[in-house]
């Protein structure tokens, strides 16, 4: 005992437990910048519906948090980009933020990963390059000293704009300028055995040249496909493309056995004209194909043996969202709890309007059906079928 506990005194991570942050293959994005979205007691019913256990919100709503209490769904909070440089120089600014938006909630809400910053390597803004290590670290840092490791994931997702040349996917490495930064960040990670999350949107490389790029590449529909001459393996989809172009970019930075999970993809149902390729059925075509071939439970074409773990952007339309049509339009669902477009989810809306599921949760179910008011109906119903008899 006394060997092991000097090994954890000067080797704290090799005695780490993974915390796996995702059950299933399956989970969805949660955003929340509109003012017509169901109140998350209302969302928490339709997940349940949808049989999703998995989400990710971009903040740490408390009421969020509270309203997905003994629901059984697992969620990854975020930790936004605007907090990065003042949790990067202030340990206890990580504590106290840890303290107050993940402890307390635990261990009824299964909050079970932070990601700290979202998109940061891939965005313009240097200042945050440098902050983000820092950032990642005291976030660790806060949730070991609270003894939490083993429930609660650190992580922090990237977009594309991380890779430098990506085609064919074994070409595909880091950017230069953005390794010095990448490397160290992934070092952490591998020590505290998190995945590497990645943003992978074919719709978004399809967009940027679709006069070169077969749409049914884009949207796995029947397609001669590529081959890698390097590796010779081949992809009919761009999606495993992209994915295994992140595990050749980490291979050459040292990390081929680290795992990705895709922490974004989907396909905007509506868009700007010059949004090439935004419309309802290639959203519903995108996401109706990637969910069938998650459900297979295989991985790609050069990690045959991972399955792949997807959360699909998004749950709900976000009608504030600035930027282009596209950026307000990728929801599987309306706000009303009736789906976007039919890929197998029944949503809760009735055929009757005023008698949606989700109305009802809103205006608490339980007190809805001990009232009278269900009684007086029952025997309204049973009544008029005895006359029709």
């Amino acid at each position: 005992m006394a060997n092991a506990s000097f090994l954890f005194f000067l080797f704290p991570f090799l005695f780490l437990e993974v915390v796996d942050a995702f059950v299933g293959k399956y989970g969805v994005n949660y955003g929340r910048i509109a003012d017509n979205l169901p109140s998350p007691e209302s969302v928490v019913t339709l997940l349940k519906a949808a049989k999703i256990r998995n989400v990710r919100i971009y903040d740490a709503d408390h009421n969020v948090l509270t309203a997905f209490k003994n629901s059984g769904i697992e969620i990854i909070v975020g930790l936004g980009n605007e907090y990065l440089k003042d949790m990067s120089v202030n340990e206890d600014r990580a504590m106290d933020w840890v303290k107050e938006n993940v402890e307390p909630f635990l261990p009824s809400t299964q909050i079970r990963g932070i990601a700290v910053g979202n998109e940061v390597l891939g965005s313009n803004d240097h200042e945050l390059w440098e902050v983000l290590l820092p950032a990642v670290k005291n976030v660790y840092n806060a949730i070991s000293r609270l003894h939490l490791t083993e429930k609660v994931e650190v992580s922090s997702p990237h977009s594309e704009g991380v890779f430098g040349v990506s085609f064919p996917p074994s070409a595909c490495t880091f950017k230069e300028d953005i390794l010095q930064y990448m490397k160290p960040l992934l070092q952490f990670f591998q020590q505290i055995k998190s995945p590497f999350y990645i943003n992978a949107y074919p719709f978004l490389a399809y967009m940027s040249d679709p006069e070169h790029i077969d749409i049914n590449y884009a949207l796995f529909k029947s397609n001669p496909g590529i081959r890698d001459s390097k590796t010779n393996l081949h992809y009919d989809n761009m999606f495993e493309a992209q994915i295994d172009a992140a595990y050749a970019a980490l291979e050459k930075a040292g990390f081929e056995k680290m795992e990705i999970i895709v922490s974004e993809t989907g396909w905007a149902s509506h868009g700007d004209e010059s949004e090439a390729g935004a419309n309802v059925q290639n959203a519903k075509t995108y996401n109706y194909n990637l969910r069938k071939r998650l459900a297979k439970k295989k991985g790609t074409p050069l990690r045959p043996k991972v399955p792949i773990r997807v959360y699909v952007f998004a749950l709900f339309n976000e009608n504030l969202k600035p930027g282009p049509t596209s950026e307000r339009n990728f929801g599987l669902f309306k706000p009303d709890g009736s789906i976007s477009y039919d890929i197998g989810f029944t949503g809760l809306k009735s055929s009757a309007p005023s008698l949606s599921l989700l109305s009802l949760k809103g205006n608490g179910l339980g007190g809805w059906f001990s009232s009278s008011h269900l009684i007086v109906l029952m025997i309204c119903v049973s009544s008029l079928l005895l006359i029709s008899s």
